[in-house]
């Protein structure tokens, strides 16, 4: 297939995707207008590739952040430049001075930030993200034509219905939901769904490390944290609460119940060989904490909620 040259401004924006699978270049599941592996598909058309893109297609129904770690060795770092514009990745590397570490953390960031990778030269879109565009655009085609109205069969009220024995050949009419927690402590991340509904604090989590699984808790060691840094083996806890605004009695019992919860969330990150970061709002929170742990790597995030 004939590849497509497309000029790419100096400055480019990372866009936001996040996925599933990892079909063929043919085989894109979703056809619908925001199609996730369509948006990766675009994002990763901007950025030259050493191996024509075969990397990102195999990669593009996973989340950005996955996708970037995965086939960032594929990147032709030669030509991009990456430029720590929001300072978070220096503030959760501080020990790690390697400039490939830093890059990374940049190029996997999965919110838009402007100005942050830097192309020299035109990009020549590589054939296989070529050639997966091409084959979504001409599948959603395809299901814009079908007819819209479609039959639905009959169904027996959910009233009526009798859930199955398990083990049936038809399974159970009503499975239970999802497990929120593992069966037993185990040192592979198991992602999990962000438990409760704090949505500046889910946010903190997903895009200040920034977080392997974005919308994802993890396990590691039977225990659960907010965030696994894209990259590298570094489990986060993610304060927001604004700790300094508190009476005094009230800071002291927080503190307690932190300390209570950090000791043991350490403890399993050490013991599965992952560091530890806690991510707060204020300097007021770190310094409290760093005064009761001082073993902890804590890190002011600035988050708001």
């Amino acid at each position: 297939m004939r590849s497509r040259t497309w000029t790419v401004p100096l400055i480019l924006i990372l866009l936001s995707a996040c996925a599933t699978m990892d079909p063929s270049p043919g085989e894109l599941e979703d056809p619908s207008p925001q199609s996730p592996r369509f948006a990766n598909l675009q994002r990763a058309a901007q950025y030259p590739w050493t191996d024509d893109g075969h990397c990102v297609v195999r990669e593009a129904s996973n989340e950005w952040p996955i996708l970037a770690e995965r086939c960032f060795h594929a990147l032709d770092r030669d030509r991009v430049r990456f430029r720590d514009v929001t300072k978070r990745c220096a503030v959760a590397y501080a020990d790690a001075a390697a400039p490939a570490v830093v890059a990374l953390c940049v190029f996997a960031a999965p919110e838009i930030v402007v100005g942050a990778v830097i192309v020299v030269g035109a990009v020549v879109v590589a054939a296989a993200i070529q050639e997966g565009i091409d084959a979504y655009q001409r599948n959603a085609s395809r299901e814009r034509a079908k007819p819209q109205a479609q039959t639905q069969p009959a169904q027996e009220p959910l009233a009526n219905r009798t859930p199955k024995p398990k083990g049936s050949p038809s399974g159970d009419m009503f499975p239970p939901p999802p497990e929120t927690t593992p069966r037993r402590p185990s040192c592979e991340p198991i992602p999990v769904r962000h438990a409760g509904g704090d949505v500046p604090h889910n946010e903190c989590a997903d895009k200040f490390p920034p977080n392997r699984y974005p919308g994802m808790d993890v396990f590691v060691g039977g225990e659960r944290f907010d965030a696994l840094q894209v990259g590298v083996r570094v489990l986060w806890e993610i304060k927001t609460h604004r700790f300094d605004t508190y009476p005094d009695f009230i800071r002291r019992r927080e503190l307690e119940k932190a300390v209570e919860q950090l000791k043991k969330e350490l403890g399993a990150a050490r013991a599965c060989g992952y560091d530890f970061v806690v991510g707060v709002s204020t300097q007021a929170h770190k310094d409290a904490l760093r005064e009761a742990l001082p073993e902890l790597n804590i890190v002011v995030t600035g988050c708001i909620r």
